[in-house]
C-alpha cells in the first residue's frame, strides 16, 4: 500500500511562483507524475519523472519552460517548481505514484492564480 500526500498549493498572483511537494510513503515508488484538473476540463498531465537513475522527465506542452519537476529518491518525494504562473494554471494539482503496476493518487492541492 502506498500513501500519497501533496502540499504547497495556494493563492498566487500572475507571474508568481509556487512549489508543490508530493510524498509517497509505504513503498519505494517508480514513476511519479503531476496532473491537474481545472473546473469543467479534463485532467491533464503536467509533468512526470521516472524512478530510475536517469530520472527521465516529461512535461505537458502548456507548462514547458515554466515548470520544473524533480525528486529526492531517498525521501520518495517529488517536487514541482512553478514559475511565471498564469490564470490558466488555476486547477487542483494531483500527484500520482506508480508501484508494482498500480497507480496511487493523492487528494490534490488547489492552486489559484489570480490578481
Amino acid at each position: 500500500q502506498v500513501q500519497v500526500v501533496e502540499s504547497g498549493g495556494g493563492l498566487v498572483q500572475p507571474g508568481g511562483s509556487l512549489r508543490l511537494s508530493c510524498v509517497a510513503s509505504g513503498r519505494v515508488v517508480d514513476t511519479m507524475r503531476w496532473y491537474r484538473q481545472a473546473p469543467g476540463k479534463e485532467r491533464e498531465l503536467v509533468a512526470q519523472i521516472s524512478g530510475t537513475v536517469t530520472d527521465t522527465i516529461r512535461y505537458g506542452d502548456s507548462v514547458k519552460g515554466r515548470f520544473t519537476v524533480s525528486r529526492n529518491n531517498a525521501k520518495n518525494t517529488m517536487y514541482l517548481q512553478m514559475n511565471n504562473l498564469k490564470p490558466d494554471d488555476t486547477a487542483v494539482y494531483y500527484c500520482a505514484a506508480r508501484y508494482m503496476y498500480t497507480t496511487y493518487w493523492g487528494q490534490g492541492t488547489q492552486v489559484t492564480v489570480s490578481s
